[in-house]
């Protein structure tokens, strides 16, 4: 699989005019169909390929349905945004920011609506607000794209922008110490620190990688100030959390991201009134927007998540993953954390698949094991890769990814071997 990667990779380089996202998809189907016959052949199993067939009907329903949520929130939130966008807030905020992603987004010109929009996008990442983040996310894109002189071609600010969203960078990572709850962890908040500290490395990696591609100087004193800041940011309230008891933890998650996210809908509706612009018909109109955008990512869902499902149902995952044991083994390592890997090699193509890898992994290690808490530092460190190229390129008719998708699996793969070298120091 990893010789199949790199080849896939090899082929983005040498021909940027293909999206690295066909072959990759093109291999889920035939590795798929080759390990499918394989069973059927040498197993007599014949309830692989009837499985498969089940997979691809459930998983394009599933796409829709995901699709279909999408359009409420994408309304709402879109809405929000055209109201943003009149009454100047994002402006003012693309104002503040103008320093330091000046210096990420040097393609972008200074002070552009869209830098407030990626920020609010960030901003809803790292609080874990999930349905607040991929409409600010595709808008952003919508913006970018207004900018873009080759429509079916990413631009160095798209790569960048992606890679750090896939990079996952979160700061409380609330859903998964609820499943630690859920499945009755000791401490379901001892995972908060190494959570956070590979989802660092994760989002670094990723930052300096795409910054290589694009030969930007990320060593200057503005980006070193900021990386000071956002560590020290960091470590603050990694310091504060670790005061907290597991049940204020929880209170206090989930009341500080539902008051920053209400307080934004009203900064949006003040702006407005004090602009005097129609607040109503603006909204109405960045509804529109949003109902068309969730219409427009259908096809791009149904076929990454049907891929993914082709594979899973084939027995593709357990083949990959027992051959990781057995190597391991062979060499002599320490195999502990295997266990855990199905969540890591599941992440970067289904952000519920991974989920329900991880909530297996504590039923069958338990909650508190090294696998089941390895398990949720891979769900927190990085973010569903292939789901964002395939949605965000998506939405606005991008083809060719260039580099995208090899700086998000390298962003990726350093997320994982911090998660692991992290767990070994913190539960080893």
């Amino acid at each position: 699989m990893r010789l199949c990667f790199g080849f896939l990779i090899h082929l983005q380089k040498a021909n940027s005019n293909i999206m690295a996202l066909n072959y990759i998809w093109i291999g889920f189907f035939l590795l798929a169909f080759i390990i499918a016959l394989c069973k059927l052949i040498f197993a007599g199993d014949t309830t692989v390929f009837p499985e498969i067939m089940n997979s691809t009907f459930a998983t394009a329903k599933s796409a829709f349905e995901i699709s279909l949520g999408l359009t409420g929130v994408l309304s709402l939130w879109m809405g929000l945004m055209k109201i943003g966008e009149r009454g100047g807030l994002v402006e003012w905020l693309a104002k503040i920011l103008a320093p330091v992603f000046n210096k990420i987004f040097p393609d972008i010109p200074k002070e552009h609506p869209v830098s407030g929009t990626m920020f609010m996008n960030f901003a809803a990442n790292m609080l874990g607000l999930d349905n607040a983040a991929t409409p600010m996310g595709l808008k952003a894109m919508q913006q970018l794209q207004e900018l873009n002189p080759q429509k079916d071609t990413a631009t160095n600010p798209m790569i960048m922008f992606l890679v750090l969203n896939t990079s996952g960078l979160t700061l409380i990572p609330m859903s998964v110490l609820m499943y630690r709850t859920q499945m009755g962890a000791a401490q379901p908040t001892d995972v908060f620190i190494p959570i956070l500290l590979a989802t660092t490395v994760s989002t670094l990696v990723g930052l300096i990688a795409t910054g290589i591609y694009q030969r930007i100087n990320l060593f200057n004193k503005t980006m070193l100030l900021f990386l000071a800041g956002v560590c020290l940011f960091i470590a603050a309230g990694t310091w504060g959390v670790a005061q907290m008891s597991r049940i204020q933890v929880e209170i206090f998650s989930t009341t500080l991201a539902n008051v920053m996210l209400f307080t934004i809908i009203v900064l949006f509706i003040v702006s407005g009134m004090i602009r005097r612009i129609n607040v109503y018909d603006s909204f109405i109109e960045g509804a529109k927007e949003g109902f068309t955008t969730a219409v427009r990512i259908i096809p791009y869902l149904v076929a990454i998540l049907v891929a993914v499902g082709v594979f899973r149902a084939s027995g593709g995952m357990d083949v990959l993953i027992g051959g990781i044991a057995w190597c391991i083994e062979a060499c002599g390592g320490n195999s502990d954390f295997v266990g855990a890997l199905p969540t890591a090699l599941m992440k970067p193509l289904s952000g519920s698949g991974a989920r329900g890898m991880m909530i297996d992994a504590m039923q069958t290690y338990g909650a508190d094991s090294f696998s089941g808490r390895l398990a949720c530092l891979f769900q927190g460190a990085t973010d569903t890769t292939f789901y964002i190229l395939a949605v965000y390129f998506g939405s606005v008719g991008i083809r060719k990814t260039r580099y995208a998708l090899t700086c998000g699996l390298i962003a990726d793969f350093a997320g994982i071997v911090a998660a692991i070298a992290i767990a070994y120091i913190f539960f080893g």
